[in-house]
């Protein structure tokens, strides 16, 4: 099942196989979903209106029919049991024990001289969070949003999803919502959602920032709106990659690569091990549980195509695999686990031993499971509090503090033709 590669020191060898794993966006897509966006931008509404009743089946008739009123949440909510509602706050309690570490506060520098400077946290004021519709509803998904932009502070943040011709919000979207404390849901998502929440139509206030998960319509309009509004990331396939030594369990390897491997044909899981006989034991476990799982056929598509098993002679070179590929999980499955996190340079999320599985921290480790993919995990971060704020440096000079710094910097203006920089300076101490 899991074929093998030798490392044998050739780092581009071992990426090759995932390059072609990259979904590029195709012209036609890229032309339609810009379309969209320039329509929606000039007919608001009515082009929104449009839009939904032609992807999705759904009439919309005036703007009530936009937002899930209170009455049908009360009547969603009333079809989730109190146990999944337990699972809900439970949930949201791990992730708010973790991401409460990162709220960052403003600071300031009073110096002898009475100059003052500092900076100023603010968080982002109005945010949308997209959902996916129908069966590929994650209420996981919503709290891993909207739980960090609430610890932030973030006062205006709302979720837009897409609806079927029934115009029904899935009841455990909503249950998520009210857990995190989302107040208003919009129904409607695809290309044209986003372009609605990006500019602003006549009853759609503009969001300042969109985040959340779509497909190759919905992360295109998010790119081609990036700078209009800020997005999370422009996220591709998921992946994980496995380090483990010869006493690692195969019964878990082999479980855990297909959790990954489940989400899409296009998803990748790798091993990385100093042992062929794991290897050989792995793939037995990939048969035989794979035999009794619903979605086994994309299970094997997946570890067919881009799936795979890494021979190294050592653990520091199974690390310089993982670094160069900065996968978007890493589990790490060998002796003292801790002991090991010196040698990580580049992952998405990573999970230490033999009872830290990655769907742990896609549901309920109290890490967020919003991560970079394909490698963008050598710049970027998971989803966190600081995603949902904003930074501005301020400093206040009395006009002698100044004046020993004048001449440097009109000097330095003037090296870079900036006369009227330096002009700016210098007013500032004519004789009057």
């Amino acid at each position: 099942m899991l074929k093998i590669v030798d490392y044998k020191g050739n780092l581009e060898a071992v990426a090759t196989k995932l390059d072609s794993r990259k979904e590029s966006v195709n012209k036609e897509v890229n032309e339609a979903v810009l379309k969209i966006i320039e329509d929606i931008n000039e007919r608001g509404n009515k082009a929104l209106y449009e839009y939904c009743l032609k992807f999705d089946g759904y009439q919309i008739n005036d703007e009530k029919d936009l937002i899930v009123s209170e009455i049908e949440k009360e009547e969603a909510l009333k079809q989730i049991d109190a146990d999944y509602l337990r699972i809900l706050e439970r949930t949201k309690e791990q992730i708010t024990e973790f991401h409460k570490n990162q709220i960052d506060k403003s600071w300031s520098l009073f110096k002898d001289n009475g100059v003052i400077m500092g900076q100023m946290v603010r968080p982002i004021e109005r945010v949308a969070l997209y959902v996916p519709g129908g069966t590929a509803s994650y209420p996981s998904t919503v709290l891993m949003n909207a739980v960090p932009a609430k610890l932030a502070g973030v006062k205006d943040l709302v979720i837009i999803t897409p609806v079927k011709e029934d115009g029904k919000v899935n009841p455990i979207i909503i249950a998520a919502a009210k857990v995190s404390g989302v107040d208003t849901i919009y129904k409607f998502g695809g290309a044209q959602g986003v372009a609605a929440i990006a500019h602003g139509t006549e009853t759609i206030k503009k969001a300042d920032k969109i985040v959340g998960p779509g497909n190759i319509f919905v992360a295109t309009a998010k790119k081609l709106s990036y700078g209009l509004v800020d997005i999370d990331m422009v996220a591709g396939p998921s992946e994980v990659l496995v380090i483990a030594d010869e006493n690692a369990n195969p019964k878990y390897i082999a479980a855990d690569l297909m959790s990954q491997a489940e989400h899409d044909k296009l998803a990748s899981a790798l091993l990385v091990t100093t042992s062929r006989d794991l290897v050989a034991k792995v793939n037995g476990e990939l048969v035989r549980q794979m035999a009794y799982l619903s979605r086994r056929d994309i299970i094997e598509e997946s570890l067919v195509n881009y799936g795979g098993a890494i021979i190294v002679d050592n653990l520091n070179e199974a690390f310089d695999v993982s670094n160069y590929l900065a996968p978007e999980h890493l589990e790490v499955l060998v002796d003292n686990p801790v002991n090991m996190l010196p040698k990580i340079k580049n992952a998405g999320s990573i999970f230490l031993g033999e009872y830290s599985p990655e769907p742990l921290g896609d549901y309920m480790s109290g890490t967020n499971h919003v991560l970079p993919t394909g490698g963008t995990a050598k710049f970027y971060s998971a989803l966190g509090v600081y995603d949902f704020v904003k930074y501005s440096s301020y400093s206040y000079y009395p006009k002698k503090v100044l004046g020993e710094f004048k001449e440097d910097v009109i000097k330095f203006a003037k090296s870079e033709g900036l006369d009227a920089h330096a002009n700016s300076v210098a007013v500032r101490f004519e004789e009057e």
